[in-house]
């Protein structure tokens, strides 16, 4: 009983101590005067309106919403699948990373049974026609056994492709559907950098996306990611998806079809490449009446000419684009150009560098005759050249046979050493005898190793003039200035090019 009485005191005890910690602060507050009293939170209503937006920024703004709605019902989703064998072991590991990571050779007497799985794709692309022809680039359909296309509206259509041009990463694919809301295509000749654009797609199958960025470059090239490169280079954010959306100007036109990005991790990282419009629509038109593109082939392989190598072959600029090897048998062999001439004018056109006049011969229809201008030794010549396809493996030119083996030379100054081609040599190396004098050694610090120079290359010219053996290289050295330049021309392998070896 006295247990249960001393519960009770204390239960008691602590309400009184609980109620008293709650109470009394309000009794205080209540006692105290009001203006010592704490204030209840309460929002207050702004007495001052929002700063007004500046009007060439609001209707900067305007802009870009009337572009994004200008070009976004014509955008679309991709979605491809294809069956891909895979090996069946049970991770999946295939003959390559066993032998590789751990030293272990299949058992060919037993071949392994494979397995099958659907890889599925993602990618956007653009309505170009209202009868249902979309534009998007090859590789988010190549190879797709399944092309599932989705509208803007949630629409879904099945589609075949029509053709593509890996050369140039395009492809035109085709729903049957009609009353289509169509992109218009603007010209990308006129865009500059520096100006605003949107890319409009579907990266990471987020459909609908909008980012803004400018354009970053033009003309960019030698990036290796396709065979003809004009680039449009863009900052507006492009990830994985986003190939085959379309580049916009703020008029809402197509400008360019993106295709790829620069990236160390896989996603955006500021660097984005579009193929131009102009590029696009032309292999578009020509898919959709044959189904292919042909292209001219001119039988040349060029460079780009430097400053100094103009200089160092007695140019006035370093506009054109070089010869540094004409295929046997080939057009432009036939009308008689050179290696060392530079090619300044194709069938009535500038043709600043390397990027203009590919992409003139690529246009140009086989069979057709074309006057080209060439400089040869400081002299212009204007030959006429008829073009033919475009081949997957033109043939490579060879040099005529001639001249008999010498002994090796060192030329200290170039800090280079040469020898004839004997028949072993020539062989090992994938060379001719006769067709030039082979580098056998390059000083660390020489003036040719600093132009590129290595061991096992192949010097066909020196300034201009043929070089067959040693005694014809040292003749051709004669009276050269390496302050001012001397252009050789080397092969390596099945690659030719133009090297300058200087003083600096």
């Amino acid at each position: 009983m006295r247990d249960v009485r001393l519960i009770l005191v204390l239960g008691v005890a602590l309400a009184i101590v609980a109620g008293g910690g709650i109470l009394v602060p309000v009794l205080m507050d209540r006692l105290a005067p009001p203006a010592e009293r704490p204030q209840a939170f309460a929002l207050e209503t702004p007495t001052e309106p929002p700063p007004p937006v500046p009007p060439d920024l609001e209707a900067f703004s305007k802009a870009m919403r009337a572009a994004a709605a200008r070009v976004g019902p014509a955008v679309v989703a991709i979605g491809t699948s294809q069956s891909v064998d895979a090996s069946a072991t049970p991770f999946g590991f295939d003959d390559d990373f066993l032998r590789r990571f751990f030293g272990v050779e299949p058992q060919q007497e037993q071949p392994k049974p494979k397995r099958q799985f659907r890889q599925q794709g993602l990618g956007s692309g653009v309505i170009v026609s209202a009868d249902g022809y979309v534009l998007t680039s090859n590789h988010v359909v190549a190879g797709a056994e399944e092309i599932t296309v989705r509208l803007a509206d949630d629409r879904e259509f099945d589609a075949k492709v029509i053709g593509n041009d890996p050369p140039t990463d395009i492809a035109l694919i085709k729903i049957e559907a009609a009353g289509l809301p169509v992109a218009a295509l603007g010209d990308s000749d006129k865009m500059e950098v520096g100006d605003w654009v949107l890319a409009v797609g579907a990266p990471l199958g987020l459909q609908k996306t909008v980012t803004a960025g400018i354009i970053s470059a033009t003309g960019r090239a030698n990036v290796g990611i396709a065979d003809y490169e004009d680039f449009i280079q863009t900052d507006a954010a492009i990830n994985p998806g986003n190939s085959g959306g379309p580049l916009v100007n703020l008029r809402g036109e197509v400008i360019g079809i993106n295709t790829a990005i620069a990236s160390r991790s896989g996603g955006y990282m500021g660097i984005g490449f579009a193929v131009p419009s102009n590029m696009a629509r032309d292999v578009m038109n020509r898919l959709r009446e044959k189904g292919e593109v042909v292209r001219g082939w001119l039988g040349v392989s060029i460079q780009n000419l430097s400053k100094e190598l103009a200089a160092s072959m007695g140019l006035e600029s370093a506009q054109g684009a070089l010869v540094n090897e004409v295929f046997a048998g080939g057009p432009a062999g036939k009308a008689g150009v050179k290696a060392g001439d530079v090619i300044v004018q194709y069938n009535g056109k500038p043709a600043k560098d390397v990027i203009e006049l590919r992409t003139a011969v690529a246009w140009t229809e086989p069979g057709k005759k074309v006057d080209m201008v060439v400089l040869r030794g400081g002299k212009r010549e204007t030959l006429s050249v008829q073009m033919e396809r475009r081949g997957d493996q033109p043939q490579l030119a060879r040099g005529q046979r001639g001249g008999g083996p010498g002994a090796p030379a060192e030329i200290k100054d170039l800090g280079i050493q040469v020898a004839d081609l004997t028949p072993e040599t020539a062989q090992r190396y994938g060379y001719e005898e006769g067709q030039g004098v082979l580098i056998t050694d390059v000083a660390p610090a020489g003036l040719a190793a600093k132009a590129g120079l290595e061991p096992g290359m192949l010097i066909l010219q020196v300034g201009g003039k043929p070089v067959r053996s040693v005694a014809e290289f040292k003749e051709a050295l004669q009276g050269a200035d390496s302050a001012r330049g001397i252009p050789m021309l080397v092969r390596a392998g099945d690659r030719q090019m133009f090297v300058l070896i200087r003083k600096r």
